[in-house]
């Protein structure tokens, strides 16, 4: 089995060696971060949020209830992208947005022009294992989508998590993950592994990220497995819930 993924690999490898070769040139990485991946995130979000639309609304359901003594609910999105949750968000929430990549300005303005119900507070350019501009226990939320697959650590993004979050607060998450063991569906995650990876900016195809999730000490740990009908993507498994601290 191991040498056919690796044949398999390679052939794919070598379809995609136009993009190898521009990497190798130092070309494709600036290019995916600045166009690609903002054009393709932004395409996406919008499929994604269609196949997940019952879910998000029945996840993020119970948001105002984590709102603060002052009846302001504080929400720190961790790779907010382009936006793909703020129609979710309750009314007269306060966001401050976070993303290691800050070429997501156009669809990111498109999205918060469209949901003015929300006060956005700030945008830091920061990755989920160092959000140090964000003080302790300062938030009532945060909220992690499609994220948790790309970050360079999830047990230290896990851990900015919990230091931010004030006592009893929410972490909202939405991943896709690694298929269950020896289906075909983890065969062919693996086949795609390298270059999904180098494609699509860094996202892990074969995470297991709901052991992390269970390992980070919430208080409450609500997860779920389900399958997004992604069409001819390795991306169809997620996990969805949140956790309290």
């Amino acid at each position: 089995m191991e040498l056919t993924i690796l044949f398999l690999r390679a052939c794919l490898a070598l379809l995609a060696m136009p993009i190898y070769l521009l990497s190798f040139l130092g070309i494709w990485e600036p290019f995916c971060k600045k166009i690609f991946f903002p054009f393709f995130l932004e395409k996406l979000t919008v499929i994604h949020n269609r196949k997940t639309k019952k879910q998000k609304q029945e996840l993020f359901r119970n948001l105002p209830d984590f709102a603060g003594p002052s009846g302001e609910l504080k929400l720190l999105e961790i790779g907010t992208g382009c936006g793909a949750n703020f129609q979710f968000y309750p009314p007269g929430c306060r966001v401050t947005c976070s993303d290691v990549n800050p070429n997501f300005q156009q669809g990111l303005s498109r999205s918060m022009s469209k949901n003015q119900h929300i006060h956005y507070e700030r945008f830091l350019t920061a990755a989920g294992e160092d959000l140090h501009q964000v003080p302790n226990g300062s938030v009532d939320a945060v909220v992690c989508t499609l994220v948790l697959c790309s970050v360079q650590s999830v047990s230290k993004t896990l851990k900015e998590v919990q230091r931010v979050l004030r006592p009893g607060g929410v972490f909202y998450f939405l991943e896709h993950v690694a298929a269950n063991p020896s289906s075909w569906k983890l065969f062919w995650q693996q086949v795609c592994y390298p270059t999904w990876k180098l494609v699509f900016d860094g996202c892990c195809l074969t995470r297991e990220i709901w052991k992390d999730l269970e390992e980070a000490n919430f208080s409450e740990l609500k997860l779920q497995h389900i399958s997004v009908p992604l069409p001819w993507t390795p991306i169809k498994p997620h996990i969805i819930g949140y956790g309290v601290k």
